[in-house]
């Protein structure tokens, strides 16, 4: 094998194990925060926004996100933050992985994940989905007139945990890997086609991943 080979085949490793222990801690966090909550229908809030100061500057304590994040999670995820000027919050993960609430390319909102298995700050176009950031839904309810309109195409989100983009998916990894392989924003749908070839990055995969 060649040393790009090698190297390649490494950083898929890399990114299969951390997108497989995120998936799993996430999801196990929901878990525990519903032993102390209640269900998460009750407790899950679609937030958004900060307040900033006289200098434009984030003031922690009203990051919406952030404060929702504090009260349900904060105890069963370990990380550090940072949060940005539109409400933006990045949590930085001990295994070298981040997350972000929302997404960079629309207005942050909490029922958006964002999972970089490295630094966010290298991986900021919207075209690094499925290569350095990777998209997952986080729905209880639907909370939008469209989204109560649209229950069957999100029929395998709503009342789930945390879940790769599987929107108006028709259950068949042919559909999975030709979004994935569209130059049309397809790339969100990524995630969910490592997750249907359990947590790995197929030979086929239609992308090199980094992190």
């Amino acid at each position: 094998m060649t040393l790009p080979t090698l190297i390649q085949d490494y950083r898929n490793k890399v990114v299969e194990s951390r997108l497989k222990k995120f998936y799993s801690t996430f999801n196990q966090a929901i878990e525990l925060a519903e032993v102390e909550f209640g269900d998460r229908r009750y407790w899950y809030s679609r937030v958004s926004g900060v307040d900033l100061d006289d200098d434009g500057n984030p003031i922690e304590s009203t990051a919406k996100i952030d404060v929702w994040f504090q009260k349900h999670f904060s105890q069963f995820l370990v990380y550090k933050k940072k949060i940005l000027n539109n409400g933006s919050v990045f949590y930085y993960l001990q295994d070298g992985s981040a997350m972000q609430f929302g997404t960079t390319d629309k207005m942050t909102e909490s029922h958006v994940i964002t999972f970089y298995p490295g630094d966010p700050e290298k991986c900021t176009d919207i075209k690094d989905y499925g290569v350095c950031k990777f998209y997952f839904i986080f729905m209880p309810y639907p909370s939008t007139p469209d989204e109560m309109a649209d229950k069957e195409n999100y029929k395998y989100h709503i009342g789930k945990g945390l879940e790769p983009c599987k929107y108006a998916w028709d259950g068949t990894r042919e559909h999975l890997y030709s979004l994935c392989n569209s130059t049309t924003g397809g790339n969100k749908y990524c995630t969910a086609l490592i997750q249907y070839d359990n947590w790995t990055i197929s030979k086929d995969y239609p992308h090199k991943v980094r992190y």
